[in-house]
């Protein structure tokens, strides 16, 4: 026996239902999984290496916001990192540095840059290690001395130093610290970046290295 017109236009009704009902269930599963894996990138190394100018590329590129945990830590504190270790000391600035690195590696879907020393204290690299795609940037201290000698920031701990002597500085601090930067899950060679095109090929090439897609 043939369906009836409106046998068949009820089965037509149940099948688009029920296409709806997959459609909307398949779309609920994908914006779960988007929010259970928000995409953050989280670069480490020593202060000169590149961190806060590969993490403004990186913003432009991906369509990210950045954040540099510095800046974030003053701006909540309304003080300089200066004046933090001054009132608190490395202790009381480190206790701080941990609780505004918990607050920022929660934000979702962006681009953060940590302070050198942030991956050396409490449980910071393991922590990093679970929120995010952590990259190293690798530089010889010849690098970073020249990537510091460029730039227009007032380093605390260089001031008074010779050349001769900050390279010292530099190396004996990078050797200390390098155990804990060799914990993140990528380790990018960083090359000197004095001009634009030079820094939007390392951020490309840290954007492959990372596997994270631009923004959409």
């Amino acid at each position: 026996m043939r369906p009836s017109p409106r046998q068949g236009a009820d089965a037509n009704k149940q099948t688009y239902c029920c296409l709806s009902l997959t459609g909307k269930a398949e779309w609920l599963r994908m914006a779960e999984n988007l929010h259970n894996n928000p995409k953050r990138i989280i670069i480490i190394g020593y202060m000169g290496a590149g961190k806060t100018t590969l993490g403004r590329a990186l913003s432009k590129i991906l369509g990210f916001p950045f954040y540099d945990l510095d800046w974030y830590i003053e701006t909540r504190m309304r003080k300089t990192i200066a004046q933090i270790f001054e009132e608190r000391g490395e202790e009381g600035f480190r206790t701080i540095e941990r609780n505004m690195l918990h607050e920022v590696a929660e934000f979702e879907n962006v681009i953060i840059s940590c302070g050198g020393g942030t991956p050396c204290f409490f449980d910071n690299m393991d922590y990093l290690n679970q929120q995010g795609e952590t990259v190293y940037l690798k530089a010889t201290t010849d690098i970073i001395c020249k990537h510091l000698n460029m730039s227009k920031n007032v380093r605390p701990l260089l001031i008074g130093k010779s050349p001769d002597e900050v390279k010292a500085f530099v190396d004996e601090q990078v050797s200390k610290r390098n155990a804990y930067y060799m914990k993140a899950k990528h380790i990018l060679e960083v090359h000197l970046m004095d001009n634009r095109e030079k820094v939007n090929t390392m951020a490309e090439q840290l954007i492959a290295m990372t596997g994270i897609s631009k923004k959409a």
